[in-house]
C-alpha cells in the first residue's frame, strides 16, 4: 500500500488548508487511517483516526477546526485544517493500517503499518 500525501503550503494565520492522502495498492473499502504531524524539534503527535470514515477520534486541539473526510470513488482522503494557528506549523503524515487498532491505540504512531510522506504546513503569524 502507498499513501501520497499532500496538499500542504503557507497559510496566514486564520487561514484553511486542504491535506490530501491517496491511498493505492493492496487497499479494501474498510481500513484505519490517521494524521499525526511533527513539529522542528518536537515530538510526533496525533491529529486525527478514523476507521473508514465511520468511526472518528480527534485530539483536542483538532477539534472543531480539522475534519477529515473520504472520497471513496478516489480511495482519497482530505483533512480539512481551518482557522489555522502558527502552532500548527508542522509536517503532517497520513498513516494506514488493515489491522484494528482498538482505542487510544488509534493516536499512536507505531500502530500503523503504512505510512507516507510527510506535507509541510507552515502558518504565518
Amino acid at each position: 500500500v502507498q499513501l501520497q500525501a499532500s496538499g500542504g503550503g503557507l497559510v496566514q494565520a486564520g487561514g484553511s488548508l486542504r491535506l490530501s492522502c491517496a491511498a493505492s495498492g493492496r487497499t479494501s473499502s474498510n481500513y484505519f487511517m490517521g494524521w499525526f504531524r511533527q513539529a522542528p524539534g518536537k515530538e510526533r503527535e496525533f491529529v486525527v483516526a478514523t476507521w473508514s470514515g465511520v468511526t472518528k477520534r480527534y485530539a483536542e486541539f483538532a477539534k472543531g477546526r480539522f475534519t477529515i473526510s473520504r472520497d471513496n470513488a478516489e480511495n482519497t482522503w482530505f483533512l480539512q485544517m481551518n482557522s489555522l494557528k502558527p502552532e500548527d506549523t508542522a509536517v503532517y503524515t497520513c498513516v494506514a493500517s488493515f489491522g484494528q487498532i482498538i482505542g487510544t491505540r488509534q493516536t499512536r504512531f507505531e500502530e500503523y503499518d503504512y505510512r507516507g510522506q510527510g506535507t509541510q504546513v507552515t502558518v504565518s503569524s
